[in-house]
């Protein structure tokens, strides 16, 4: 699972386990919790999670080596299904995770995650504990240690790893960017998806190297303002940091001379509603929303992911 993701702002997806817990408003209508319950593992606290197979965990080396022939670097998303600072998950399985990152160093890997708090304790531990993070066995995609290729210990923090914190609006910024700042990383940056209210980032930016935003898919999608994407865009283009727009999601404004009907919300052929600026919905006309934007649910491939006719594809250096 993972070859050549539909991911936008990545290559490849990786995930050397499947399941989790829901700890804010963004997992709500979990996609991976819908994947999760097709492949039979059961979501939430005190459920096991499901390891992968062998295969699973060698694939990332066969991406290193096309990445050495090809002479180009792959991004690679790690735990799409999963959260790798999960709580519920054995220490030593985010150890190989880990030793997996430092084994490939031509590969751009990008861990996500929505536990800050537990990503700085184990990654400062890390770094105390001698700036090099010990190799455990990985006898399951052939490397011991007494392999005379095995290393020991390599830089910390790893330098091919970008830390993204997940904020779907201003309370989970303000209580997961912080935190983010003081755990050691090569790169920082958010994932702003889905996007579920307006953010202020301007305190913060100047330590972050990347934002991606993006809108919510699926069949419970709630719509997002139009202007708060656009607000994000700006405060990173003024701020100098990589901006990713990733998708509208099931919800975008109507196109120039599109029509369209808010006054019956979903219970029509095209549903419609009224956005206010504070992520409330509302079957009525624009002008009885203050910053009201009206917002029409055409499916996330038609939505796309230009945002004011451009596309945003900016990313780490």
């Amino acid at each position: 699972m993972g070859e050549y993701s539909k991911i936008e702002w990545t290559d490849h997806t990786w995930n050397p386990w499947i399941g989790c817990t829901k700890v804010s408003p963004a997992c709500d209508h979990c996609y991976a919790e819908g994947v999760g319950r097709r492949l039979s593992v059961p979501w939430g606290h005190g459920q096991p999670r499901r390891r992968a197979a062998e295969s699973t965990w060698r694939q990332p080396f066969a991406w290193d080596r096309r990445a050495a022939r090809d002479g180009r670097r792959y991004r690679v998303f790690c735990a799409s299904l999963a959260d790798v600072f999960d709580t519920e998950v054995p220490t030593e399985w985010r150890d190989e995770v880990f030793a997996v990152m430092a084994l490939t160093p031509h590969l751009d890997w990008i861990v996500v995650t929505k536990r800050p708090k537990v990503a700085r304790d184990y990654l400062t531990r890390g770094r105390d504990a001698g700036n090099g993070v010990h190799m455990p066995p990985l006898w399951h995609i052939g490397m011991t240690q007494d392999d005379p290729s095995w290393p020991d210990t390599r830089d910390w923090p790893l330098p091919n790893v970008t830390l993204l914190v997940s904020v779907e609006n201003h309370e989970m910024a303000d209580l997961r960017i912080p935190i983010l700042l003081d755990t050691p990383a090569a790169r920082r940056g958010l994932s702003v998806e889905p996007l579920l209210g307006p953010v202020g980032l301007t305190p913060w930016l100047g330590n972050l190297d990347w934002v991606i935003c993006g809108g919510e898919s699926g069949p419970y999608a709630r719509p997002m303002h139009p202007d708060w994407p656009r607000s994000l865009r700006d405060q990173c283009a003024a701020a100098g940091v990589p901006f990713f727009f990733k998708q509208w999601g099931e919800w975008r404004p109507p196109l120039h001379g599109e029509p369209y009907d808010t006054s019956r919300g979903r219970m029509q052929r095209t549903p419609a509603f009224i956005v206010a600026h504070d992520g409330s919905v509302h079957c009525f006309q624009p002008d009885h929303i203050v910053n009201g934007r009206p917002m029409v649910r055409v499916g996330k491939h038609t939505a796309g992911r230009l945002l004011d006719d451009l596309e945003h594809s900016g990313g780490p250096s």
